[in-house]
């Protein structure tokens, strides 16, 4: 039986936002397994907006590009990160640049964008391109799980690149074990400390983080080097603001997460588009052949058909699925009442995939990004990977550096390929990973 989230204030000309009665429990599993058809059937039911209780909280639920622009542009300041992003990750990944607002955030951001400049980006391009090559060259062949092949990649580059340091596999493999811990008790069912459960393991994970970056922030600071660790150690803004050992812990715990999570989720989706799509590989092949082994930073932008291979499994597979804000105030989205309290959720999951911005949308078709058709610019928010407004990534242009050049180097020593017939089996129940890892052949050329 369907009810409403809450009555509009007398005399407002806004909507009530529809809810469904099913039990909220059920709807969150509905959603983790099928976020698609989750998303079609609450469309069909109820529209564009509509509200569940979920994890304890209210929370409303949009999936086209309008909404995200309300939401993500937030022109009357009624949405706030911290709150909504607090509520499912704060405990482990708190004050990460993403859960902070308004002045606070915009001061943070200044400072951490100096780590993130074209000259710093040139910088982390010369320190990767070697350790990529390398490691690349080393990829065993035969029935290889490319998810976990890139994993270990990105966070041994995330360790070498942002902190400068070079640990040993037992230590990277603990460190890597405490980050997923964190990501996945986000999502957790029973959201207290329950010794065994994801909250728990996600809470002591934390701790196993903290300690790593403290351990080492006194080298930092007495030493500048060239990697992210020791930046914000030393960044200052023009006024002479810098961060406190407490702001670096929190910032790098966060950035590593992001910068190496994403950036696997996104390898992934193009590694296996690409074996699907063996065209798509030899014509980004082609182009990596030509650039030659070592790939400088002007060569990125002539990568146009690795490009729009990536951008468009980041339309159907963007690694961060939902953007949540928190209404500080009574406020409304597209038309409808949202009271104060409640948790509103953009999916890019549904908005990458809506027919009115994208033909086809279920359809691997890179050349909807190409010039002449331009999908992605049919909206603002119609591609929104990165999210959108003041909170938009950071990271980026790393983070697409980085993909072109593993790629680039995978195109270039390898060929891969998947059984006709097979479908990538996706894990949503937090950020979307494949459950089998993506097996591929490999063969070296």
């Amino acid at each position: 039986m369907a009810s409403v989230l809450a009555t509009p204030p007398a005399g407002s000309d806004l909507q009530a936002i529809p809810c469904s009665g099913r039990n909220s429990s059920l709807e969150i599993m509905s959603m983790r397994r099928d976020p698609f058809g989750f998303a079609d059937r609450r469309r069909a039911q109820f529209g564009n907006v509509s509200g569940l209780n979920a994890f304890g909280v209210q929370m409303v639920m949009t999936g086209n590009p309008r909404a995200a622009q309300e939401l993500l542009m937030n022109k009357d300041r009624a949405f706030a990160n911290g709150p909504a992003w607090s509520y499912f990750i704060g405990p482990f990944f708190n004050r990460g640049v993403m859960l902070l607002d308004f002045d606070e955030h915009r001061h943070h951001r200044q400072i951490l964008q100096q780590a993130f400049g074209t000259t710093a980006l040139k910088g982390y391009l010369q320190e990767m391109q070697p350790m990529i090559a390398e490691r690349v060259a080393e990829f065993p062949v035969g029935s290889v799980k490319l998810f976990d092949q890139f994993k270990a990649l990105t966070l041994d580059l995330a360790l070498e690149v942002f902190l400068g340091l070079n640990l040993p596999r037992d230590e990277a493999d603990r460190i890597n074990k405490a980050f997923i811990d964190t990501v996945r008790a986000g999502v957790a069912y029973v959201r207290k400390p329950v010794p065994g459960g994801r909250w728990w393991k996600g809470l002591r994970s934390r701790k196993v983080l903290e300690e790593f970056f403290y351990a080492n922030i006194a080298a930092k600071r007495a030493r500048e080097t060239p990697d992210l660790f020791s930046v914000l150690c030393h960044a200052e803004t023009d006024e002479g603001h810098s961060f406190a050992d407490e702001d670096v812990v929190n910032h790098m715990i966060f950035v590593l997460m992001a910068a190496h999570d994403t950036s696997t989720i996104t390898m992934t989706q193009m590694a296996y588009n690409m074996a699907k799509h063996p065209e798509w590989q030899d014509r980004a092949r082609a182009e990596s052949l030509e650039l030659g082994p070592e790939l400088g930073y002007d060569a990125l932008a002539g990568m146009t058909a690795l490009d729009l291979v990536m951008k468009e499994s980041l339309r159907l597979c963007p690694p961060v699925p939902a953007q949540p804000r928190m209404a500080v105030k009574d406020t409304s989205i597209e038309g409808f009442y949202v009271p104060e309290g409640t948790i509103v959720t953009t999916s890019s999951l549904s908005s990458h995939r809506d027919p009115e911005f994208f033909t086809n949308p279920d359809m691997f078709d890179p050349e909807r990004f190409g010039p002449e058709r331009a999908e992605d610019k049919s909206h603002r928010f119609a591609w929104m990977p990165f999210g959108g407004g003041v909170h938009k990534c950071i990271g980026l242009y790393f983070g697409q550096m980085e993909i072109k050049t593993i790629m680039h180097h995978l195109l270039r020593g390898y060929e891969w390929s998947v059984p006709a017939d097979y479908v990538l089996p996706m894990d949503y129940s937090a950020l979307p990973v494949p459950k089998d890892r993506l097996p591929v052949t490999l063969r070296r050329r």
